[in-house]
């Protein structure tokens, strides 16, 4: 069993530094009727060079929380922070901005253009953090050194297998070396043994210092992380770094009110 830390607090809050990534109390509701309260008081910080999965059933609201922790979405309360920096007053410009130079991420289905090259595809993730077209380049081939793909720099996507695609994709999202990479359900799309290749290319990129955040329904996945966060009907109900708890199937519960 994985023991709570003495340094941090409920939230799972290191003593020290700001956070990467921070949520105080949030909550989303989508309207309907009745409404659909998705996500119920959730407070959540994330530390630099954490290796972190947060998981749950279909329901739970994962998604959610991934929504908003890479600002796709904002919160209907509460208050959510990248690097320190409140995302409420911010205009969609701003959060482009934000979002291209702080946080990366890694989807299951890819999201490449057929069209362009993976050195494209990579670069061309860099275009909202205004840097000219030769640096960006440059920094995608860097990144594209990193996965071990700078051989194919030159082929199309649909040259490539699914794990050399995922590969791409987390270039992508590391070429501008963000704080923080969320990377949703990176293995959903690949067989056992590509997953796991996978999934130890982001602990060597979190070896080196990157912020990775996995969402999955996974538990294997789940249990190869540092840090364990679980949800369920819009509550944590375990965070294997929260300061206070009981232990629940492995980890801890996060004692939360209306949990």
């Amino acid at each position: 069993m994985t023991a709570a830390r003495a340094d941090a607090d409920p939230a799972g809050r290191p003593a020290g530094g700001v956070p990467v990534l921070e949520l105080d109390n949030v909550s989303m509701v989508y309207p309907g009727r009745p409404p659909v309260r998705a996500l119920d008081r959730v407070s959540l910080a994330v530390a630099a060079g954490e290796l972190a999965a947060v998981a749950g059933p279909s329901g739970s609201g994962k998604s959610t929380l991934l929504h908003l922790m890479g600002t796709l979405d904002k919160p209907t309360a509460g208050t959510v922070r990248i690097t320190g920096l409140d995302v409420a007053g911010m205009t969609d410009r701003e959060l482009a901005g934000l979002r291209a130079s702080r946080i990366g991420f890694v989807f299951q289905q890819f999201f490449l253009a057929e069209h362009q090259s993976v050195l494209g595809n990579v670069a061309d993730g860099l275009l909202y953090a205004g840097i000219r077209r030769d640096q960006r380049r440059l920094m995608a081939a860097d990144a594209l050194g990193r996965v071990g793909l700078g051989h194919r720099a030159a082929a199309r996507p649909t040259q490539l297998s699914g794990g050399e695609r995922q590969r791409v994709a987390i270039a992508r999202a590391i070429a501008g070396r963000p704080p923080v990479v969320l990377a949703d359900e990176p293995t959903g799309n690949l067989d056992s043994a590509t997953g796991t290749a996978i999934l130890a290319l982001l602990e060597e990129l979190n070896a080196q210092g990157t912020t990775v955040i996995i969402i999955t329904h996974d538990r294997a996945v789940a249990a190869r992380t540092r840090r364990r966060i679980e949800m369920l009907d819009g509550h944590i109900i375990t965070d294997t770094a929260a300061g206070t708890g009981t232990a629940v199937g492995g980890g801890f519960r996060h004692v939360q009110e209306g949990t």
